[in-house]
């Protein structure tokens, strides 16, 4: 019996080559496709909005639902070994230590606003490590895509480009978002209040567009929290490939989601760190 490669169920202790990483990229924008077919009838138009949540407003829409099936089906004819982590529908287990984290549209709020913030989150995870990552805007033709070792950006109808945080050595210069100071607790919004006011600017309501634009070098730190998997799995190889790094609100790991901030120079990460370590979950 012939070993199996990478992409379809190799064990994951062995190292994916550079071929079968560029396979397996190849195949995150092949998902970005179809998410962006499945959604785009939906975007601007009239749609039936189901609030999952008990208390508040969770919504989902039928865009949301097309496009998860459709990377769905994709990744399950072509790598069935591989694991799917989604928003919307049942987790499939890996068998092989690959899984795929799906967030349909992240932003579903601006989505239904008509608000070109909202984004397709696509992530190959090993062993719950985010190795690849694509964040799709679908309606502006916009694509991020993070691998090991770099980061490119590319837009209908232009040639790729690499992608490149820029320098930010202190607060007092820091382009700051977040998606809603309304999701922080009170001792969360107080740590973020402290960076809020030592940076030059702070802006609102990107959900993930706003990591997109640090990872382009346009943004300085992105501080949220109360982040699922699937909200931060795709984020983390697109900054870092960028020449970003991304943590939780101690400076650990922050692939499982929960307090995140995320940074396109280590200098402002740390100084910001110290305000939001008062308020970081235990």
């Amino acid at each position: 019996m012939q070993p199996e490669t990478f992409g379809s169920g190799e064990p994951s202790s062995q190292h994916a080559t550079d071929a079968e990483l560029a396979e397996l990229t190849a195949f995150a924008e092949t998902l970005a496709d179809a998410a962006r077919a499945a959604i785009l009838p939906f975007f601007r138009a009239q749609n039936e909005i189901e609030n999952k949540a008990k208390a508040g407003f969770d919504p989902v829409t039928a865009a949301d639902r097309a496009a998860e099936a459709a990377m769905r089906e994709l990744i399950g004819r072509k790598y069935p070994k591989h694991g799917i982590i989604g928003e919307e529908m049942p987790e499939k287990k890996s068998r092989c230590g690959l899984s795929w984290v799906l967030d349909p549209i992240d932003g579903t709020r601006a989505f239904i606003a008509g608000l070109p913030l909202w984004g397709v989150l696509i992530a190959l995870v090993q062993e719950g490590r985010p190795v690849i990552g694509v964040i799709d805007q679908p309606y502006m033709g916009e694509r991020f895509i993070g691998y090991p070792g770099g980061a490119t950006f590319k837009r209908t109808g232009e040639n790729e480009r690499p992608l490149s945080t820029r320098a930010c050595g202190q607060l007092r210069d820091a382009v700051v978002m977040t998606t809603d100071p309304y999701i922080l607790t009170a001792p969360e919004l107080h740590g973020f209040d402290q960076i809020r006011a030592a940076s030059k600017l702070t802006r609102y309501g990107a959900d993930c567009y706003a990591y997109a634009m640090l990872a382009m070098g346009h943004v300085d730190l992105v501080i949220e929290s109360g982040l699922k998997q699937y909200d931060v799995a795709a984020l983390i190889p697109v900054i870092e490939g960028a020449g970003g790094l991304v943590t939780n609100w101690r400076g650990g790991p922050a692939s499982m989601g929960g307090q995140v901030i995320a940074s396109g120079d280590p200098r402002a990460h740390a100084q910001a760190l110290v305000a939001l370590r008062r308020a970081a979950a235990p």
